[in-house]
């Protein structure tokens, strides 16, 4: 197939420079699809522990408290975090309001920023209370 070279080229990630507004943009479709596929498998797992009886909880709990269950569980708040935090700059912007550059700017650099320092946070809390 020919390109006719008279029709412009249209604008990909190569052309574009990165920033944190395309970061957090792109940050709020795979912490959706993060919560949505991880978080519903370890829900759906939760719960058929919770309903087969001890045994079956004592080994989800089991995962769940090992090295490589925290990380799943820390990745899955602060996916939480994120989308939530990202959700709200969204709605701002839906409002009109946010979309001079140093402004959006700031936006998505808080955005991650409070993700990272809600999900500390928030383990901070529960391991706190735990212990």
């Amino acid at each position: 197939m020919s390109r006719n070279p008279d029709r412009p080229l249209s604008p990909h990630l190569t052309i574009w420079r990165w920033g944190p507004g395309m970061l957090v943009s792109i940050l709020h479709r795979v912490t959706g699809g993060a919560l949505a596929v991880a978080g519903l498998a370890l829900l759906t797992w939760w719960l058929w522990a919770v309903s087969s009886g001890p045994d079956a909880f004592a080994a989800f709990s089991g995962h769940a408290g090992s090295w490589y269950g925290l990380v799943v569980l820390v990745g899955l708040t602060w996916a939480f975090w994120q989308h939530f935090l990202s959700g709200i700059r969204h709605l701002v912007m839906d409002t009109g309001a946010g979309f001079e550059l140093r402004i959006n700017k700031l936006f998505a650099v808080l955005t991650v920023a409070g993700a990272l320092f809600m999900t500390a946070l928030t383990w901070f809390l529960i391991l706190g209370v735990n212990r």
